[in-house]
């Protein structure tokens, strides 16, 4: 992973001592909350509904040991025990005393992390595959190309301030597994007919209030002139996006309005006028930058491990584990192990610290000191040998964490709702935590197959709803929670928005709602093999509609 150099290094310092002294002087009254607001966002600080919150950046999802573990030390020390993984692959704390936040900062320097650009009208967190550099059906590992838009971004002087937050994401896999056309920049990394490296492109993707699909820019973009490119991107939109209406200050929104081919057309006159000698990536930096991505020095071992295969024999729990929460690596022998942070009637993407802890010692032990932050809300060991399965499980268990629901319906994204969020519209943490109780059996899930659930609490969309094969809104009508669900959505490389069924259930019914689409498509797929989303493309709304609004008819589908 990215080690910090002296300007790095010099750079986070330099931002910890001017958060010091901006929150001494709110603390003293000489900046009232108004005047403070743009120097907290800058460094991540919210002001949630009971508490400031603190949004901690992991670019690109990938932590080390020890910054896992300075994570824990700051749940136990200045907040609750807590910290909570975000579908921007980032950690919040939900409870720190603004006096603290500083020494948060300061410690979070000391393991090379930070909290800038978390928050604001910048570019976020740079987020990719969270199986990227393992995966065994990677083209290349994206995240040297986001460490260079990590650099590239940080405080960048024309883009500190634009018309509305603004998000990338990039995949080096066929498998889209970082939603890339749900984001403002979407860049897939391939290779052209003649094996040269380089970037699909895709621009005006988003959820929220106006919900898109990116659209495609660019076929193939050579990986020089990465940063030129999306340098051209950005500043079209930043002279060009709207800045009157925040509902509609979303590159989402030019895209849609000025139309994909007088975008193209205005991206590539700007991207023509660019200082090549400026924004060019010379091959030694991409080198360089790549150097600290190399793949950790791993044997190759027999494809089928045998103490796995006794194991799965008497322990169908274990069994589930693997089947579920491991994918296939790049080296033979090994896998990508999911850890689940969604047990069974839990809060997701919520991690004690103690948990943390135990994370740590296992990336130290059997993954090679690394582990990711899916966007998905879990978090991953990306390099275990499979003979040490059996271990990784078992101290997960001790630790409640090794819940074997990956990409089952219990596997459930959830925003924190209003619990937390000042400006959430209805609960979701509760509503995630009964649907995992309703669909929590094993048998059950494993029958049901593959079937992404994602909840937000209100219309900014934060548990990504719209891309839920199930997505669930939750809305306020007239001072009652109402929850709106839609079918149908994909945040994969079929990228699609979900479809409204009709109108919103009460917080009582929507876990029976649920419910009933999961009855319908059981008797409906053609088999087994036939997950959720397909079924839904195949036969459309109609079955589901009518056996969630005319319950007599739907009885007999």
């Amino acid at each position: 992973m990215y080690r910090y150099d002296e300007f790095d290094a010099a750079f986070v310092a330099d931002r910890v001592a001017q958060f010091r002294d901006q929150v001494g002087r709110r603390l003293s009254g000489e900046l009232n909350e108004d005047q403070f607001r743009i120097h907290r966002l800058m460094n991540g600080v919210y002001l949630q509904l009971h508490a400031y919150m603190l949004r901690v950046a992991v670019p690109y999802g990938t932590l080390s040991a020890k910054q896992m573990r300075k994570l824990a030390f700051i749940a136990r020390a200045y907040d609750k025990n807590f910290g909570h993984f975000t579908t921007r692959q980032n950690l919040q704390f939900n409870w720190p005393a603004l006096k603290d936040v500083p020494d948060i900062l300061a410690h979070l320097a000391e393991v090379e992390m930070h909290a800038i650009q978390t928050s604001g009208n910048c570019i976020r967190n740079v987020t990719a595959d969270h199986f990227a550099g393992a995966a065994a059906d990677e083209v290349d590992d994206p995240r040297p190309y986001a460490e260079i838009l990590r650099q590239w971004s940080s405080i960048h002087p024309e883009f500190t301030f634009l018309p509305r937050k603004f998000k990338l994401a990039l995949t080096g896999a066929p498998k889209d597994r970082a939603a890339i056309q749900a984001h403002d920049i979407g860049l897939h990394l391939v290779r052209n007919d003649k094996g040269e490296k380089g970037f699909v492109v895709y621009v005006g993707g988003g959820q929220g209030r106006s919900p898109f699909v990116a659209k495609k820019i660019r076929g193939f973009l050579p990986e020089a002139d990465l940063l030129a490119y999306v340098t051209a991107i950005v500043r079209v939109y930043n002279l060009e996006g709207r800045r009157d209406n925040k509902y509609k200050a979303r590159i989402k929104i030019l895209v849609h309005e000025k139309g994909l081919e007088p975008m193209r057309a205005a991206v590539e006159a700007e991207f023509a006028a660019m200082p090549r000698d400026e924004l060019t990536l010379p091959q030694a930096e991409i080198d360089r930058i790549r150097a600290y991505f190399a793949m950790p020095a791993m044997t190759p071992r027999p494809a089928r491990s045998q103490a796995v295969m006794e194991r799965r024999a008497h322990d169908a729990t274990f069994a589930a584990f693997v089947d579920h929460n491991v994918a296939a690596h790049k080296i033979a022998g090994h896998g990508v192990v999911t850890i689940s942070l969604k047990g069974i009637g839990e809060i997701p993407g919520d991690a004690t610290s103690e948990q943390m802890d135990a994370v740590a010692d296992l990336a130290e032990r059997y993954s090679h000191d690394e582990i990711r932050v899916s966007h998905e809300q879990n978090l991953v060991l990306p390099h275990a040998a499979l003979d040490d399965l059996g271990a990784i499980y078992d101290a997960l268990a001790a630790c409640g964490l090794a819940t074997p629901n990956a990409g089952l319906v219990s596997d459930i994204i959830a925003c924190p709702g209003m619990d937390y969020c000042a400006l959430a519209t209805a609960r979701s943490i509760p509503v995630a935590q009964r649907l995992s109780q309703r669909f929590g059996e094993m048998e059950r899930a494993r029958d049901i197959g593959g079937l992404k659930i994602k909840i937000s609490g209100c219309i900014n969309a934060c548990g990504h709803h719209h891309v839920g094969h199930i997505g669930i809104l939750g809305l306020e009508r007239k001072g009652v929670e109402t929850y709106q669900v839609t079918l149908g959505g994909s945040g994969d490389e079929i990228c699609t928005i979900g479809d409204i069924t009709g109108p919103g259930f009460s917080y009582e019914d929507v876990v029976d709602a649920v419910e009933t689409v999961v009855d319908t498509y059981i008797g409906l797929r053609k088999d087994k093999s036939e997950d959720f989303i397909s079924a839904y493309r195949r036969v459309g709304m109609a079955p589901f509609k009518t056996a969630l609004y005319d319950r007599d008819k739907g009885a007999d589908i």
